[in-house]
């Protein structure tokens, strides 16, 4: 089963090889969709998590147990039509090739599907047509 959440850290917490804690004794692997972590602050990190349904429910109520907050990451890549001059910028680092342009129209397409929310898209954007909601 896969299951994308948010995991805020307490700055105690910070230190710990959670992702590795996961894989060696959940046997969960731990895709890092984004990470914001420093020394001293709180942590924030976007994970896809894979792994059997019933270790990722231990995972988890091992995780929260450790004081971190697990949350459903439920955001996504939001494009503003109105804004958008479809210049392609933004095809260029999309790493799943979420975002294309149509071959006939040169009109930006958008699979949300296949979107990991890794947000490189976002500064690439000459006129903040994308944004996230998470």
């Amino acid at each position: 089963m896969k299951k994308r959440v948010t995991l805020t850290f307490p700055r105690t917490m910070v230190q710990i090889p959670i992702t590795y804690r996961l894989a060696k004794e959940f046997n969960i692997a731990a895709n890092i969709i984004r990470a914001q972590v420093a020394p001293n602050q709180i942590g924030k990190l976007v994970v896809e998590l894979l792994g059997d349904i019933d270790q990722l429910e231990i995972a988890i109520d091992w995780m929260k147990s450790q004081d971190i907050k697990v949350s459903s990451a439920t955001g996504e890549i939001i494009i503003d039509e109105e804004i958008c001059v479809h210049c392609g910028l933004c095809t260029g680092v999309c790493p799943t090739e979420s975002l294309t342009l149509n071959p006939s129209s040169y009109k930006l397409q958008f699979r949300q599907q296949t979107c990991i929310v890794c947000e490189q898209c976002i500064p690439t954007c000459p006129v903040q047509a994308i944004t996230t909601n998470l």
